[in-house]
């Protein structure tokens, strides 16, 4: 009699599998994603969005295809934000700062000197406060799923090493659209012009600007070293991406959908972190290698910027909400153990 009711109960398991297996795939349709990202295809955005998509397909058992689109060929992030928000594109990955201009909570994130060190940063993102500015894109059109890691942004230039707030005077720095980048580097002495990632290299090979700001992978993957010789760390602001979905698009999804893609995008996350530091690391090695010229901030003059930019945290703070800054303070002190 066991064996018999041995296997009764796992056909009776199995049929129960296979029914809850048939529940899932009905409520998942084949659906092709296009979701664009800004860098190239060998870069840890590109590695990134390769496990995404692998994920999706895996985890929605053959049904959902994300087709990746790279190097900014859907366009610049502004415009497939827009896209997105039209229902004309499903995904993509992108700055954080670019969105200022659709949900004015995204510029905290672009306060200097705002976390210390990377601990900082995901406790931070994954936190309340994170989700309290995704929170806000859906009244947008968008949905933001999870942050993934860009870094802290280093200044590189073709003029000279940056050693000294002084050293910013009479140089065309490239500076992501957004005021408080824009703010943050007229501050500093510098001439500060917006340009799209996607004219990047091409406006620094013609001079048309003379340095830009950036973690050492995109300056590496880039290919920055071949029209820059200066690469001064500043670690001046810890820049996120965001993984994004078009809500028009989202609202058409199935719950089941929605959780492939929040699975996919959590798991995606966690991989370009780790490898978005592993890379970090070896990096500036293969810069130095490149034969640019690399300075340190000293402690000092870092804390001279700092004192600077004191009212570049103010106008951030007015333009984010003073509940939500103090609440970011607030959570950072908790984060850092109430010291």
């Amino acid at each position: 009699m066991k064996p018999i009711r041995r296997t009764t109960l796992a056909l009776a398991a199995a049929g129960l599998l296979a029914s809850s297996f048939a529940a899932v795939a009905q409520d998942i349709k084949p659906r092709l994603i296009r979701f664009g990202y800004g860098l190239n295809e060998q870069s840890n955005q590109g590695r990134a969005t390769k496990l995404f998509a692998e994920q999706v397909e895996k985890l929605s058992g053959g049904k959902m295809k994300v087709r990746a689109v790279g190097a900014a060929a859907l366009g610049p992030d502004t415009q497939m934000q827009q896209a997105l928000i039209g229902g004309a594109q499903e995904m993509m990955v992108g700055s954080t700062a670019t969105l200022v201009g659709i949900t004015k909570e995204m510029a905290l994130w672009d306060t200097p000197f705002l976390v210390n060190n990377v601990k900082e940063a995901d406790a931070l993102l994954d936190g309340p406060i994170g989700t309290k500015v995704i929170n806000k894109l859906p009244e947008k059109g968008l949905v933001g799923l999870v942050y993934w890691e860009n870094g802290f942004r280093n200044l590189t230039n073709s003029k000279r090493p940056v050693t000294k707030a002084e050293d910013f005077d009479g140089i065309k720095l490239r500076v992501m659209q957004n005021p408080v980048f824009l703010d943050t580097f007229k501050t500093l002495g510098a001439n500060a012009v917006p340009l799209p990632f996607s004219e990047l290299f091409s406006a620094l090979e013609t001079k048309t600007v003379d340095g830009q700001e950036n973690p050492y992978n995109t300056i590496l993957s880039s290919k920055f070293y071949e029209v820059q010789k200066y690469l001064s760390v500043t670690n001046h602001v810890y820049s996120p991406w965001i993984v994004l979905a078009s809500k028009k698009w989202w609202d058409t999804l199935s719950k089941d959908e929605q959780n492939v893609l929040m699975q996919a995008a959590k798991t995606s996350r966690d991989f370009e972190r780790k490898d978005t530091r592993e890379e970090g690391a070896k990096a500036l090695a293969d810069l130095k290698g490149k034969g640019m010229q690399i300075n340190e901030l000293s402690a000092a003059e870092a804390g001279r910027m700092r004192d600077k930019l004191t009212k570049i945290n103010a106008t951030v703070a007015a333009s984010v909400g003073m509940d939500l800054w103090n609440e970011t303070q607030a959570e950072l002190k908790k984060i850092r153990g109430g010291k």
